[in-house]
């Protein structure tokens, strides 16, 4: 058996190989598809190939992978913190990935499957769409602050009524030009992140996890596809705790010696478009009747709205891994808000609409009166939780999620609609 280290640049690949105690160094192989097949092929089945998780490892990896035993991508960030200090090669890597591989202490990531890679590139794109969008929202907002133009008297400045303000101002040629191109942009690139989002819509759809995503509250389509391309295969988290350090949202740890630990802010490792769609989410689910409004408050009151939204926002990916791992909805879904999150899902994919028809969001009577139900509790239980001492808090805000014998009214599982679930393919409503 050979252990196999590439370090790779855009052109070619440094190849190192440590067998039989010995470390040798093999050239250079090209970049290119043809090379690379070449090179695979002249390895054996039983030998172990590593390369650094770059920008194209996977690409590399995908050719390889056939033809030997096994293909580790390394973590960047962990290798560097591994290697001696010293001059730095692209030889020295080589040499340093067959070491790490051959006495088994490569720091590996997890390869998702084509389907997770897929839904990883949309939402990838959709955030270079939206951050586009946004500067050039911003352009012309500056603009109009450099010619000390107020506050506009409209709530969506690119919305037809403020557009038709924004043509009726009095601005300098060169800055009309500029608001002109900035609005042109914008028009061509909601286009673009439309067309993403309908992609996005009917993987979702499609998706059995996804749409248990959905049952949370704050959590729309975009944050239900982007926490599970993060997540891929939610059995590679044995805990909670692991997803949440994996998502970024756990704080920094210090502690030397004697001293007690010291916990900074979060780490903000991992990806930072799911990060920041959970955030998101958090300030919505902050505004919803619930556990995590409750918990939200309690966090506000002695550390600040801001540190309250992140905690609610490491809250919602606990009681996401708890609904993935167990297969099961969130404990306080309110039925009529998750059915109407699926029917706009389904109007976004073109499904035709059912106006006249008086069907509402309602799938059955059963269900409406379910809802106004746990409403109800919902509310009963937001007043007793703020009531309670700390420890009460604490145990219930780890089994009300999930929808343990110490949620409302002390039912196991009594807020699930297991005689309702999310259907599959869910009838038209008259939205």
């Amino acid at each position: 058996m050979r252990f196999i280290g590439l370090d790779i640049d855009r052109d070619f690949c440094e190849v190192a190989i440590a067998e039989g105690g010995e470390l040798r160094l093999a050239g250079r192989v090209q970049t290119e598809p043809e090379a690379l097949a070449l090179f695979a092929q002249s390895l054996g089945g039983d030998d172990e190939v590593a390369l650094e998780a770059t920008g194209n490892a996977l690409g590399i990896a995908r050719i390889i992978e056939p033809h030997v035993g096994r293909v580790v991508l390394a973590n960047p960030k962990a290798v560097k913190g591994i290697r001696r200090a010293g001059p730095k090669t692209d030889k020295i890597d080589a040499r340093t990935l067959a070491q790490l591989l051959a006495g088994g202490f490569l720091p590996a990531v997890w390869l998702p499957d084509e389907q997770t890679r897929i839904l990883r590139r949309r939402i990838s794109a959709r955030a270079q769409l939206v951050r586009q969008r946004t500067r050039a929202k911003n352009q012309v907002q500056a603009t109009l602050m450099r010619n000390l133009k107020g506050k506009p008297p409209v709530s969506d400045l690119f919305g037809a009524s403020g557009r038709r303000w924004l043509a009726a101002q009095d601005l300098p040629a060169d800055q009309q030009e500029t608001v002109a191109a900035c609005l042109r942009q914008i028009g061509f690139l909601d286009g673009e992140i439309g067309l993403v989002e309908r992609t996005l819509a009917e993987q979702v759809l499609a998706s059995a996890e996804m749409r248990r995503l959905l049952t949370l509250p704050g959590v729309n389509f975009v944050t239900a596809a982007a926490l599970l391309a993060a997540i891929g295969d939610i059995r590679r988290f044995p805990s909670a705790r692991q997803l949440v350090s994996y998502l970024g949202l756990d704080p920094r740890v210090s502690q030397s010696g004697v001293e007690p630990a010291r916990h900074g802010r979060i780490s903000k490792q991992g990806p930072g478009e799911t990060r920041q769609v959970l955030v998101e989410a958090a300030w919505q689910a902050a505004r919803t009747a619930g556990p995590l409004r409750a918990f939200h408050q309690r966090v506000a009151a002695r550390r600040g709205g801001n540190v309250a939204t992140v905690a609610v926002a490491r809250k919602l990916a606990v009681i996401a891994w708890h609904m993935l791992s167990r297969g099961q909805d969130y404990a306080f879904a309110r039925p009529s808000l998750t059915r109407e999150k699926i029917r706009k899902l389904e109007l976004a994919t073109g499904a035709e609409r059912q106006k006249g028809k008086r069907i509402g969001v309602w799938v059955t009577k059963e269900q409406h009166r379910l809802d106004k139900e746990l409403a109800r509790r919902v509310r009963k239980f937001d007043r007793a939780d703020l009531q309670a001492n700390p420890a009460e808090r604490r145990r219930r805000a780890t089994t009300a999620a999930a929808g343990g014998p110490s949620s409302p009214d002390g039912c196991r599982g009594s807020l699930r609609y297991r005689a309702t679930p999310t259907p599959s393919a869910p009838e038209t409503s008259g939205i």
